[in-house]
């Protein structure tokens, strides 16, 4: 819930994209996350639905909150909503319009070619508005054998490779838990616009921004490709731990689950040290991290005992008072309500709501920017679009 903060010191926060007004034509989780993360740092999100069945997100559910999903409210709050039947060529019209007008930037991250259908492309709009920053999120890229191809998160997790080196070795594929791909490639648009608009800023025209899932999960696998750069080896999933580093993984203490992260040689003694393991220290074939990587077979198991005559909470205390980085695995309900989670007041209570959804992990001289808006109705603010429509046919005459 939103915790005890100065709502006077919220207020005052000059949120850095005030004034800048963005049209997302979006759906699911890649656009409308950088179209929330642009509207906690200040802009006017204007969302752009389907009339008859609106953002696919809207059904994810349950659960649902208020009869609509509770993933459309976390992602969509703080924007306006206009709903467009693009097969009416008069609400194409005044979504062209809106554009014109009103929009520095659009993100967008519809199927491959559906816009040039109703002449809405990124040529076509900044020919007649050079400043306009348009900012594609595309499934496999703009070119290649791939480039016409549909994607969702885990299709991009399967052919980036980031499920190969996920889980465990020996068992079915698993994907990362959270929609990774998705969510990073939001944050990858919202940088290129962002790197737009100080550009601009600067005198330079508009831009076209692109980015894609598949690019995305590329970019999230830089250190296993350089690997296999480096040496042909085809690195295997090792569960909670990394091909790099040993020890770095979960060990499971009498009681639940604890990561510990001794991620040099010198927490790999201080952690030695604790578990009363000195003569691991010592030993040459484990000195070393790229000894104790050629040995884990050997390593892990002895730390792995040693761990389990503790409880989670003697062995993380044990390990803080030594100097050694570790956590206890918590589940979603222990991480909503952990101390930590409301010392740095993440979630987030929209106006005249009582769900708690998490904002951006940014904050500007201590104090977190977001919108407080709840996630708009379909259509809510339709009277947009006919005032765009209104101002360029006034302007016209």
């Amino acid at each position: 819930m939103l915790h005890p903060i100065e709502e006077n010191v919220m207020a005052e926060i000059d949120k850095p994209l005030k004034g800048i007004t963005v049209v997302e034509l979006g759906h699911s989780v890649a656009a409308p996350y950088a179209g929330l993360i642009l509207a906690d740092l200040g802009a006017r999100v204007i969302k752009v639905e389907n009339p008859k069945s609106g953002d696919y997100a809207r059904g994810w559910g349950p659960p649902f909150w208020n009869e609509t999903a509770s993933a459309f409210h976390c992602l969509n709050r703080g924007k306006e909503d206009v709903t467009i039947d693009f097969s009416d060529a008069r609400e194409c019209r005044e979504l062209k319009s809106l554009i014109l007008s009103q929009a520095d930037a659009v993100i967008q991250n519809l199927r491959p070619g559906i816009l040039s259908k109703f002449g809405l492309t990124a040529e076509a709009l900044r020919a007649e508005k050079p400043a306009l920053i348009w900012c594609d999120i595309g499934a496999f890229g703009s070119k290649g054998p791939l480039a016409s191809k549909p994607g969702y998160d885990p299709l991009a997790q399967a052919s980036t490779g980031i499920m190969s080196v996920t889980g465990e070795g020996g068992r079915p594929p698993v994907r990362v838990g959270v929609s990774l791909i998705d969510m990073g490639s939001g944050m990858w648009a919202v940088i290129g616009l962002l790197a737009s608009l100080v550009a601009r800023k600067s005198g330079a025209e508009g831009r076209i921004v692109s980015t894609s899932l598949y690019e995305t999960g590329l970019a999230w696998m830089t250190v296993p490709l350089a690997g296999y750069a480096a040496s042909g080896e085809v690195r295997k999933p090792y569960g909670s731990g990394t091909a790099e580093i040993v020890p770095y993984q979960a060990f499971e203490a009498s009681d639940g689950w604890l990561m510990i992260a001794a991620g040099n040689d010198n927490l790999f003694r201080k952690l030695c040290g604790a578990l009363k393991l000195d003569a691991l220290a010592s030993d040459p074939a484990f000195a070393t991290n790229a000894a104790r990587v050629v040995n884990r077979e050997r390593l892990l198991p002895q730390i792995g005992a040693a761990v389990q005559r503790y409880s989670g909470e003697a062995l993380g205390k044990l390990l803080d008072d030594a100097g050694v980085p570790n956590a206890p695995l918590l589940g979603i309900d222990e991480v909503a309500k952990h101390p930590q989670t409301r010392a740095l007041d993440m979630t987030v209570r929209c106006d005249d709501d009582d769900i708690d959804l998490v904002g951006i992990p940014l904050a500007f001289n201590g104090a977190r920017p977001r919108a407080r808006t709840p996630a708009p109705t379909l259509g809510q603010h339709n009277a947009i679009l006919r005032t765009s429509a209104s101002r360029e046919t006034a302007n016209a005459k």
